[in-house]
């Protein structure tokens, strides 16, 4: 089969949204208030099809987030990715290269490295199998006592109940985290539900998502400013609703709530975000 020339494509969003409890996840650091939000975000993608098999991709992406009145915590954010894969037949085989690039306030902030070989492949007619091995470098230029190296484990299943117009995912994820300093070392168990349907509406698609997230953190070394290890338990509920008004522009509306308990006093706390995005792609 001839090669397929290389395809483009393009998105570019803005929005605002409302978070009650302006934070850094990275750091451990919640503000306990609110504040609005203008986004931006902006994707750009090649994809090359060498054969009816074997696929290459390159995904850059762009994400800013300006807030009201905590400006020093506006944070802006690239991404830089690339992806291969292959189809083996009873199954595809690839893998995917990541950068993280994000920073606080214009100043520099978070560099993440991932890497991720993984197999997919159908079990039966409706279910599908995907297993991923992830390696992670994180660099973080305020606290790099925090910067680790991670190595995890993935496995998703997904029930296709009427295609993609309707299905389900489940997946499990178990992590260990090696910081530079002791006291940030985990080990972590997750887990993750997620239903998607897409119904037609005035002949233009709307599409829905729930999901909800657990995570439990094990900290293997003694947290000093408690005086015993940490642990973290962590719920996310999420909500994405978004309508094709043209073939080309959608809005969106979003929403969720998160739950995080822990034993360490800054990592404790509930949060809900909400907000609207208007989106165009060609």
């Amino acid at each position: 089969m001839a090669t397929k020339a290389t395809e483009f494509s393009a998105e570019v969003g803005i929005g605002g949204e409302y978070d009650s409890n302006v934070s850094i996840d990275e750091l451990d650091a919640s503000s306990s208030q609110g504040d609005y939000a203008l986004t931006l975000d902006a994707r750009l993608q090649a994809d090359h099809q060498f054969s009816s098999a074997t696929d290459l991709s390159f995904t850059y992406n762009f994400s800013d987030t300006s807030y009201h009145e905590f400006s020093n915590l506006d944070r802006q954010t690239h991404l830089l990715g690339g992806n291969f894969a292959t189809d083996l037949g009873p199954a595809s085989a690839g893998g995917s290269l990541y950068y993280i690039n994000a920073r606080l306030d214009g100043n520099a902030f978070l560099e993440y490295y991932r890497a991720s070989p993984y197999v997919s492949g159908f079990l039966a007619k409706k279910w599908f199998l995907r297993g991923a091995y992830v390696y992670a470098d994180k660099r973080i230029e305020q606290n790099p006592g925090r910067d680790a190296l991670s190595n995890s484990g993935e496995l998703d299943v997904y029930f296709f109940r009427r295609g993609l117009r309707s299905y389900f995912n489940a997946g499990y994820k178990y992590k260990r985290e090696d910081a530079d300093a002791d006291q940030y070392d985990y080990a972590s168990n997750e887990a993750k539900l997620r239903y998607i349907h897409r119904w037609d509406v005035y002949e233009r698609a709307l599409k829905l998502e729930l999901a909800w997230r657990y995570e439990y953190r094990n900290y293997s070394s003694i947290t000093p400013s408690i005086m015993t290890e940490r642990w973290d338990r962590r719920q996310r509920w999420k909500f994405d609703l978004a309508y094709d008004v043209t073939p080309r522009a959608s809005l969106e509306l979003y929403g969720g709530y998160a739950d995080y308990a822990s034993n360490y006093p800054s990592a404790d706390y509930d949060q809900y975000v909400i907000g609207t995005r208007v989106s165009y792609s060609w």
